[in-house]
């Protein structure tokens, strides 16, 4: 397949503000393409785009609120004309075992990981079908590599990989594509802010090369930037997560999971130290995601 040029494309980003999200679109726009970035914080989105040359139009959204999503590609339309890609990718993080973990922090990982990018991608699809373009959604290795203590971020990459599969099929005729991102660990403020957790730390102990390196993501870029020339189906980084992919049928069984059943037990009893030290909240969720967990609750919010 020949490679679809990206210059001039208008490509709308949700959780564009750090992470994959904004080193991808720095590379994007030395390219030519213009990205629009979109994120709930609204402080380090004009941080990303003032170190941008030139700055991309920027969007405070919050990807759970399906009107600001609407409103979020009617502004991009009205700025740019046009809708190229939408990519979902706004995504936070909760922890712990499943009966001992915040509910409010499992919902809220849902809702943004899961419900917003629904949200995000059904928002750009009348303006992405018209252009003939490409829909990308973050997914994750955790979409069929599933381990303990990240029951709610697993759940959220496997919906959004089967959300997309659906999705291809709906499209094809229009002349979209639709694709999804399965990063391993990347080093970004997720990754980095899950290394606070003892627990979390016992798990990544556990895993074997080369499931327990994290990778920088100057490498993720390179290969979600080529993923979205070639219009990708599925974008993997590193390359060994193909592999991971193809034999997903046997990830999640006894024989392959024996060091997270090994680890299980004392990641259970560091989290409830830290539920002790910390709270429900504070041992679940990271401090940043918590924020964005009060804002959700906030009665006052429109």
């Amino acid at each position: 397949m020949s490679e679809w040029s990206l210059s001039d494309k208008v490509i709308l980003i949700t959780g564009g503000a750090r992470g994959i999200g904004a080193a991808t679109a720095r590379e994007l726009t030395r390219r030519g393409a213009l990205p629009v970035l979109a994120d709930l914080d609204a402080e380090a989105l004009a941080a990303t785009a003032a170190g941008m040359s030139p700055a991309p139009e920027t969007i405070e959204l919050d990807v759970t609120d399906v009107h600001a999503c609407e409103a979020a590609v009617e502004r991009v339309l009205a700025q740019r004309g046009r809708l190229d890609v939408v990519w979902a990718n706004a995504g936070i993080g909760s922890g712990g075992p499943v009966h001992l973990t915040d509910p409010a922090a499992w919902r809220r990982t849902i809702e943004v990981n899961l419900v917003g990018a629904y949200y995000t991608v059904r928002a750009g699809l009348p303006a992405v079908i018209e252009s003939r373009g490409y829909v990308a959604v973050t997914a994750s290795l955790a979409s069929f590599a599933h381990s303990p203590g990240m029951s709610a971020y697993c759940a959220t990459k496997a919906g959004v990989e089967a959300m997309c599969d659906s999705l291809r099929v709906e499209m094809a005729h229009h002349g979209v594509d639709v694709g999804t991102i399965h990063p391993s660990w990347i080093d970004t403020d997720l990754v980095r802010e899950g290394e606070e957790s003892r627990a979390f730390k016992v798990l990544r102990d556990s895993l074997r090369p080369p499931f327990k390196k994290t990778y920088p993501v100057e490498r993720a870029v390179k290969d979600i930037v080529a993923g979205f020339e070639r219009r990708s189906r599925r974008i993997c980084t590193p390359r060994f997560v193909y592999a991971a992919h193809a034999l997903r049928s046997v990830l999640n069984t006894p024989p392959l999971q024996r060091d997270q059943l090994a680890a299980a037990p004392e990641m259970e009893r560091l989290f409830e130290q830290e539920l002790a030290e910390r709270g429900l909240e504070g041992a679940s969720i990271s401090e940043r995601a918590a924020r964005q967990l009060a804002h959700a609750e906030d009665p006052a919010r429109v």
